[in-house]
């Protein structure tokens, strides 16, 4: 059985660090949420329940940037080193915006809307300091 939590971010976080992606779904009328939501703004029940998600889908938009947050430039992204951002829709029919890898960051023309990809999971920093990233990874 597993432990319960709460229906928000930090709870989502600490799935990313087991390496699981997890989405809130009503109970009543099986709306599902990603990132998670405590009330569905279906049918405003508030009996939610936590789902597993496979982690396939499909890249549907992105963009690659130059010019990125704080974290991503001291992680050496810079306008010399470009990163992908996307929103990827998963096979559940959820859509989620994530890092995306394993794509031509030097040639952005040959990233193609429709390519598969599948969940990864990003760790950075160390022990107490250690943090897990959402990111998804081109299929072969």
């Amino acid at each position: 059985m597993m432990e319960l939590r709460e229906f928000n971010s930090t709870s989502f976080n600490k799935f990313l660090s087991e390496k699981r992606l997890m989405a809130s779904q009503c109970k009543g009328c099986k709306s599902m949420y990603l990132p998670p939501r405590p009330l569905c703004t279906r049918c405003y029940d508030g009996e939610m329940e936590w789902i597993e998600l496979k982690g396939k889908g499909i890249l549907v938009a992105y963009t690659v940037i130059a010019v990125g947050p704080t974290f991503m430039i001291e992680e050496g992204y810079d306008r010399k080193n470009h990163y992908c951002s996307g929103i990827v829709q998963l096979e559940e029919g959820l859509k989620i915006s994530a890092r995306i890898l394993g794509v031509s960051i030097k040639n952005p023309n040959a990233i193609k809307i429709g390519t598969p990809l599948e969940v990864d999971f990003l760790e950075r920093g160390e022990g107490e300091n250690k943090k897990t990233f959402l990111a998804f990874r081109k299929r072969d």
